[in-house]
């Protein structure tokens, strides 16, 4: 080659290269916008926020059932914020406008004298007559009559109406906290229950004579939460020892027509502190006898609610979850001795989740039907009451996650569970029938997605509204008996969310720490996203190991994506410590609230900015309220080396100052050194990054103090934060206010740029 041709060959190789390099290097740039850009930015976020307001979503279709269930009525949400009434017959499938809404405001407005907006008509009750010729309505607290046929409306009376809203299950699983309900009369109606003194006394209903039962109680140790025994004989009744539940303090600052703070005070139990205790004894009325329950006294949640033995008042049982959440039992007391036995006795070494837990008794059959993660998953037991033999009913690597109704008679349970589909995610919730004897499991909603289902009042019918976090809700109404649909009255489509140039979540998945276990999360991108720009990470965190938080139904609009349109990639996970996955996925968060899924979730924002070249894991940044504003201060106090920025709203930052019942069901009892390890005040001085604390100062759930202490500690540090105490405001993340402040707060310092200056005078 000669040198000509070499040079030439040399500035053309150089060329390409400078070349391929200038776009390499143009595919990193760093997305650095100008104030100009800024304004531009929080432009599009305000006019996309406002198109996708007036665009409507059919999330949570409620249908409303005639009392025959042949029919139903729903409300359907129309563009501009509007909405219509749809009528569906049951029967036929066939679908309608329940009436014509401009003959109705008219009707309304003749009678009424009040202007009707056509087009969003309220009323607070609607129903509709057998033949659907006629409706009534009640609208402003006042009763019409509405002639179908003639759009003639009269004013009526209150009348007794049906409840044929029939979003509510049968048989609702009952709380762990249903206590016992005084009872003063006996069932027989010959005594009625007296305390006085502190002690227990009965009235003879025909002689009005008195007896003494109890000598031992006083106002210090007082007995009470009593009730009879089914044929009248016994009292079951408690020796209370109380404590008092002390007090924490707010001040209003800023109360209208005041010069001075408002001092607020209530009663605030937190971990470590005192419970009362209550001793149960068995009082026989003739007898005049009383026999203390041979049990440990009751120290948490209080004394339940008794179930006795059918056509038997000699045994009864109760439920007790011990303080500390590692021991739940079903115990059977023997009135004549006070003996007891454990019809269930379980145990966990880490935590019984109690408000979780269902308990059915179906008395007939001497049975009860209960749920427990003993096997590593929550599922349904049927107990044997008598001999405690327990049936598992569901099985396998999936959750019960809560209990529709029971139908007795068929000995079937209508439930709602996940994860049973390998194909889908496992959080989508489905519905699901089977027999007590654990056979002929029915999936009554198969298709992929996060279904919500409600009956018609005789069960022959369902609506099932479905729907992704990217994919527009379906709704159907099926037939009971064979789960066929009858027919699809809603589907919508994703179209015009497009069309207003929204970006939908995305749903990204990455493997936890274990390397195994599947975290599921969604990416929220900006609608004007330029593939040559790398955008700062924001992730919404709330890590409360009371659920699980990520959004499984359709969001076109959310915060997450409102934030993103100023130049976020913003990302929502939920890590290891949540619920709703199996027992072992949920005990990590077991005296290990600091831990909040970070490994998690640091693992799956890295997995994701390799799958998304645009986002940029050297500017990170997170936010979150209430736990989940414990969670982002956590991530800058121990995982610096990540996370750059956060923004924490009324943030349990101490687990000690936050209320009792939640915190010693994660963080245990008694209160040990971990609590204090554990501590973002404790750690305040390892603060890196920069932090924005936000706290009402009239915050009722979590005490403003969590956050002041946290202040206090990281003043006394010598560490530089910005906070803001907003006069009046309760538990919140600061509200609109707040809201606009964090977003400026984290293009201040993950975009280096300035936000809009809302006190900037704007010239004429």
């Amino acid at each position: 080659m000669n040198c000509n041709k070499l040079n030439g060959f040399l500035l053309t190789f150089f060329t390409m290269l400078s070349a391929h390099m200038a776009i390499a290097q143009q595919k990193v740039t760093a997305y650095l916008p100008n104030a100009s850009d800024i304004a531009l930015n929080y432009q599009q976020a305000s006019k996309i926020d406002t198109a996708l307001r007036n665009l409507p979503t059919n999330n949570d279709i409620t249908p409303f059932w005639k009392k025959d269930g042949t029919a139903f009525w729903y409300k359907k949400n129309l563009p501009s914020r509007n909405w219509t009434y749809m009528y569906v017959d049951a029967i036929s499938g066939k679908k309608q406008e329940a009436f014509d809404n401009r003959k109705v405001a008219a009707a309304l407005e003749t009678v009424s004298g009040k202007k009707q907006n056509p087009e969003r008509l309220q009323f607070e009750v609607l129903y509709f007559s057998e033949q659907n010729q006629n409706a009534t309505l009640k609208k402003d607290n006042k009763w019409y009559a509405l002639d179908l046929n003639t759009y003639q409306i009269k004013e009526t009376n209150d009348t007794v109406l049906f409840n044929y809203n029939a979003k509510k299950p049968l048989q609702q699983r009952k709380s762990r906290w249903q206590g016992v309900r005084d009872q003063k009369k006996s069932p027989d109606g010959k005594y009625e229950l007296i305390i006085r003194g502190g002690n227990i006394l009965v009235l003879d209903v025909t002689t009005r004579l008195e007896t003494q039962l109890s000598f031992d109680g006083n106002a210090e140790h007082p007995y009470g939460s009593y009730t009879w025994s089914p044929d009248g004989k016994n009292i079951i009744a408690y020796k209370t020892f109380p404590k008092e539940t002390k007090k924490v303090h707010y001040v209003l600052s800023s109360v209208a027509g005041t010069t001075r703070g408002q001092l607020k005070s209530r009663e605030y139990a937190q971990p470590g502190d005192e419970f009362t205790s209550y001793e149960p004894y068995i009082f026989n009325v003739e007898a005049k006898k009383s026999i203390k329950v041979d049990t440990d006294p009751v120290d948490f949640f209080g004394p339940q609610e008794l179930h006795w033995r059918v056509n038997n008042s000699r045994y009864y049982t109760f439920e007790k979850a011990d303080r500390g959440h590692q021991r739940f039992r079903v115990i059977e007391v023997d009135v004549q001795t006070g003996k007891t036995r454990n019809v269930i006795d379980d145990k966990a070494k880490t935590f019984i989740y109690e408000n979780r837990i269902y308990t059915r008794y179906l008395t007939k059959t001497n049975e009860m039907l209960y749920t427990s993660e003993q096997d590593g998953w929550q599922h349904l037991y049927l107990i044997n009451t008598i001999t405690g033999k327990q049936q598992l009913i569901t099985k396998g690597n999936w959750v019960v996650r809560d209990i529709d109704s029971v139908d007795v008679a068929k000995r079937q349970i209508w439930f709602r569970a996940s994860g049973m589909n390998n194909d889908e995610d496992p959080y989508f919730i489905h519905y699901y029938r089977i027999g007590f004897d654990g056979k002929n499991l029915i999936n009554l909603t198969p298709e992929k997605g996060n279904h919500s289902l409600t009956f018609s009042p005789d069960r022959k019918y369902y609506v099932d509204t479905y729907s992704q976090v990217n994919i527009p809700a379906v709704s159907k109404l099926k037939n009971t008996g064979n789960t066929h649909t009858v027919t699809e009255f809603e589907r919508a489509s994703a179209d015009p969310y497009q069309k207003v140039g929204v970006k939908l979540p995305e749903v990204f998945l990455a493997k936890a720490r274990d390397g195994i276990t599947d975290i599921w999360g969604i990416v929220c991108q900006p609608s004007k996203l330029d593939p040559n720009k790398t955008y700062p990470v924001i992730e919404y965190i709330y890590a409360g190991p009371q659920d699980s938080f990520v959004p499984k139904s359709f969001l076109p609009a959310s915060e997450m994506q409102s934030m993103a349109e100023l130049g976020f990639i913003v990302v929502q996970m939920d890590g290891m410590g949540t619920a709703n996955r199996s027992k072992a996925f949920h005990d990590v968060c077991w005296k290990n609230l600091a831990d909040a899924g970070f490994p998690d979730r640091i693992l799956w924002i890295k997995a994701m900015a390799r799958k998304y070249p645009n986002a940029d894991i050297s500017r990170v940044g997170i936010y979150g309220t209430s736990a989940g504003g414990q969670n982002s201060t956590c991530a800058l106090l121990f995982h610096p080396e990540f996370y750059k920025a956060a923004v924490s709203a009324c943030g349990c930052h101490d687990n000690r100052i936050d209320k009792q019942w939640w915190n010693e069901q994660w963080m245990g009892y008694p209160v040990g050194p971990h609590y204090d390890e554990q501590s973002n005040i404790t750690n305040a001085a390892k603060l890196q990054g920069n932090l924005f604390l936000i706290v009402g100062e009239a915050d009722e759930n979590v005490p403003p103090e969590s956050t002041y202490r946290l202040a206090d500690a990281l003043i006394k540090a010598n560490k530089d934060f910005d906070i803001l105490s907003i006069p009046g405001m309760g538990h919140s993340d600061g509200g609109v206010y707040g809201r606009r402040r964090k977003r400026d707060f984290f293009v201040r310092h993950l975009l280096n740029a300035t936000p809009p200056n809302p006190n900037a005078v704007l010239s004429k």
